[in-house]
């Protein structure tokens, strides 16, 4: 039976990530990212995939890695929600790292895990578990793929290719001849995307790509929904220590019988993330035959939480709430983004329809 509680390893992680950020990223450093000139936080991922060693968390230690799980993925990843912290935790720890193990990957991987390098598996952000990836041409990289997470910064494009006995996976370097990243204005400019366009770049063949990226779609939308029980953590933690302490007519505002309402519907909803979110990130580290239907379950209904909590974060701070000094926009773009990341709500409900094979009415 799955123990959903978090292990004495777990929270000691939890405690090093979040003190971190506190630390290294707090909410007036983070909305620089969203300035003319962008504030770098490459240092705050060097110290968090090198000296904390998240980088290799689903690395085996035979390749360099941890040789952890998704469970302990899954506590950074809340902490990146909790934080809104600007980490390509997601695409290169995550989304690229799994692809490349996947496909039998042995260069790259130790490289990733160490922190020396980052990378970027090459399909929208918006493709969700399931869904056919074509790939760009072979004979030479061609193609665009737009929507990219992380291509900006990265050092290495993990890329599907459309080979001739079937889908591959070659990773190029960004800064190779025939590739052009270009940045495009994102809503939640804390996780940047860019349209990556190839003519005739020189690759390097991993290995088949279709078991790869669908594995690496999978992981990466079971732990999301951790990032987003962050997200959905912070406002409502947030919001209810303001409601105590604001005052309204002689009363704290949190006395009102409908805060105290809206509040405990938040509550029950938060803790059912939490519990959809935990049992994803628990099936996906166990390999269990339930995993691809957690990972939908968790993808279907954290995201609105996510952005439900960030929604009533603002409505209930009153006009602070709406400015830019305070943080809750952040929380808010994150949630709206994460909602569409590897898949919406009813594409994940499609999915998770046909995983347990229920009819179509």
């Amino acid at each position: 039976m799955s123990d959903l509680l978090y292990s004495d390893t777990e929270e000691a992680l939890r405690d090093s990530v979040r003190h971190l950020f506190a630390e290294r990223c707090p909410p007036e450093s983070v909305v620089r990212a969203y300035d003319a000139v962008p504030q770098d936080f490459s240092g705050v991922w060097r110290t968090l995939a090198a000296e904390l060693g998240v980088a290799g968390l689903l690395v085996p230690e035979s390749l360099g890695g941890a040789g952890a799980g998704a469970r302990e993925a899954a506590v950074v990843m809340e902490e990146i929600g909790r934080s809104v912290a600007p980490v390509p935790f997601l695409s290169s720890a995550v989304l690229a790292t799994v692809a490349l193990l996947r496909a039998g990957d042995t260069e790259t991987v130790p490289a990733l895990a160490q922190g020396v390098v980052t990378a970027a598996l090459v399909v929208p952000l918006s493709t969700a578990p399931g869904d056919p990836v074509a790939g760009v041409g072979a004979d030479g990289l061609t193609g665009v793929v737009t929507s990219v997470a992380g291509a900006g910064e990265t050092d290495v494009l993990v890329v599907p290719v459309a080979g001739p006995d079937g889908l591959e996976l070659h990773t190029v370097s960004r800064t190779a001849a025939g590739v052009e990243v270009s940045p495009v204005l994102a809503l939640d400019m804390t996780r940047p995307l860019a349209t990556v366009r190839f003519s005739g770049a020189a690759s390097s063949r991993v290995g088949p790509a279709d078991v790869a990226v669908a594995e690496a779609l999978q992981t990466g939308a079971a732990l999301l929904a951790s990032e987003q029980l962050g997200v959905a953590r912070w406002c409502f933690d947030t919001t209810l220590a303001y409601v105590k302490q604001r005052k309204q007519f002689g009363r704290a505002i949190g006395s009102y019988q409908a805060i105290k309402h809206r509040l405990a519907d938040l509550w029950f909803e938060v803790g059912a993330a939490t519990a959809a979110a935990r049992y994803a990130a628990d099936t996906c580290a166990r390999g269990d035959d339930d995993a691809g239907i957690a990972a939908a379950i968790a993808q279907a209904y954290c995201g609105g939480v996510a952005v439900h909590a960030a929604e009533e974060c603002i409505q209930l701070h009153g006009g602070i709430g709406m400015t830019w000094e305070y943080p809750a926009h952040l929380y808010l773009k994150r949630a709206k983004s994460d909602q569409l990341a590897l898949g919406t709500a009813y594409r994940h409900r499609a999915r998770l329809a046909e995983l347990v094979d229920l009819p179509v009415s």
